[in-house]
């Protein structure tokens, strides 16, 4: 005989439901409402968004999209939003999907517990501007050079932005990078005003560019030329250690007045790479990478590597004097990507 011990029994004791007392579902909402809007900027958990009718909204993220760095949410991402999307004071919206991304620059993490982890910084930016001074504090040519693979990773375009070539000659700085054929544009500063910034205007004008460069460097002077009442923060160098000190501590997207975005990174003082492989950076060079195909398999493509294609092309004569300056740059970057920035 079954005995009945059904909620009438006071022995039986019934716990609530501490999620509520809907049934679950693996259904889950189509939100055929959303708002499409850009992501401006992150601070701690907020979303500044621009809604496609130029609407300013606040958002945060839902629950739905995930943890993780996987799941994160950048500057410069597409996404959808719900809820409150009227841009009121202390209104808040709700991310609920992110669109595919066109391009995705990342940075990944080299030393402690995070160590290998890659995190999106930017995501769909069509160039990436890397803003380094000629002299005050020094050039770093191997951080440079990590900023470039970091570029070719992305999908995204590297342009050379030199600064104060008032005073230094940007002369042997661009030559290490002649091979390379990136195109470069270089400043100056006289009487307090920035010359060579209608240049770099034209450069960025219907674009979405991230400018990148470690403290010091003058990217927060030449981003608030180029956006006037952007209002970055600017900093001097430190007399005693060389190197500029931080003055942005967030990336944040501002509209420029010709058309296009400039996205303004924070100083970086190192950029970590062990996300990227040999075979990633070499399939930013068409030519090298063609010939590549007739390497042994496992190849490095680094100059001790046994049996390179590479070598045999250039021994060969076919490469000229510019495919093994290309191949001496490409081998240079490749060290860059393992070794720490000087």
């Amino acid at each position: 005989m079954v005995r009945d011990t059904g909620t009438d029994d006071a022995r039986v004791r019934v716990r609530p439901n501490p999620k509520g007392n809907r049934p679950r579902t693996k259904k889950r909402p189509a939100y055929d409402d959303a708002v499409p809007a850009l992501v401006l900027g992150v601070d701690r958990g907020r979303y500044q968004l621009l809604a496609d009718d130029g609407t300013r909204l606040v958002g945060m993220k839902s629950r739905e999209l995930g943890r993780g760095s996987r799941s994160a949410v950048v500057v410069g991402d597409r996404v959808r939003v719900v809820g409150d999307v009227t841009g009121r004071k202390d209104t808040l919206a709700r991310i609920v999907s992110v669109e595919e991304r066109t391009s995705a620059l990342r940075r990944s993490a080299e030393d402690g517990d995070a160590a290998g982890v890659e995190r999106v910084i930017v995501a769909n930016a069509d160039q990436l501007v890397i803003v380094t001074a000629l002299a005050d504090p020094e050039p770093r040519p191997r951080m440079v050079d990590r900023c470039l693979v970091a570029a070719y990773d992305a999908g995204m375009e590297p342009v050379l932005c030199l600064t104060k070539s008032d005073l230094a000659d940007p002369g042997p700085f661009l030559s290490l990078y002649e091979a390379l054929e990136v195109p470069a544009l270089v400043t100056s500063v006289a009487d307090g005003e920035i010359r060579g910034v209608e240049a770099v205007r034209e450069r960025l004008a219907g674009r979405v560019s991230v400018l990148i460069g470690h403290s010091g460097v003058g990217k927060s002077t030449l981003v608030n030329a180029l956006v006037p009442g952007a209002g970055r923060a600017t900093g001097g160098v430190n007399v005693v250690t060389g190197r500029g000190r931080h003055t942005s501590s967030s990336a944040v997207a501002l509209p420029l007045p010709g058309g296009g975005w400039a996205i303004d990174t924070p100083g970086v003082r190192s950029f970590g790479l062990s996300h990227v492989s040999a075979d990633d950076l070499l399939a930013a060079f068409d030519d090298l990478h063609a010939v590549a195909q007739n390497c042994p398999r496992g190849c490095t493509h680094a100059a001790d590597a046994p049996d390179c294609a590479l070598d045999e092309w250039v021994a060969a004569g076919h490469a000229g004097t510019a495919g093994e300056a290309r191949l001496a740059s490409f081998r240079r970057l490749l060290a860059a990507k393992t070794g720490a920035p000087d």
